[in-house]
């Protein structure tokens, strides 16, 4: 069985990563999802960026 697939993989997953979700018009997450592209950034990467501005890393 591939770890991926594993049970245990998933409960230690949980353990240290959160899911973030909020909803937002599709206007604003197509514009978003756009710049993004240019920048080749995914919205995750995005994300953690903004998180660490915020807690001033």
């Amino acid at each position: 069985m591939s770890p991926s697939n594993s049970p245990e993989y998933y409960r230690k997953r949980r353990k240290t990563i959160g899911q973030f979700s909020v909803s937002v018009s599709r206007d604003k997450l197509n514009a978003l999802t756009e710049k993004l592209e240019k920048q080749k950034k995914t919205k995750t990467q995005w994300l953690n960026e903004k998180i660490d501005e915020e807690l001033g890393k």
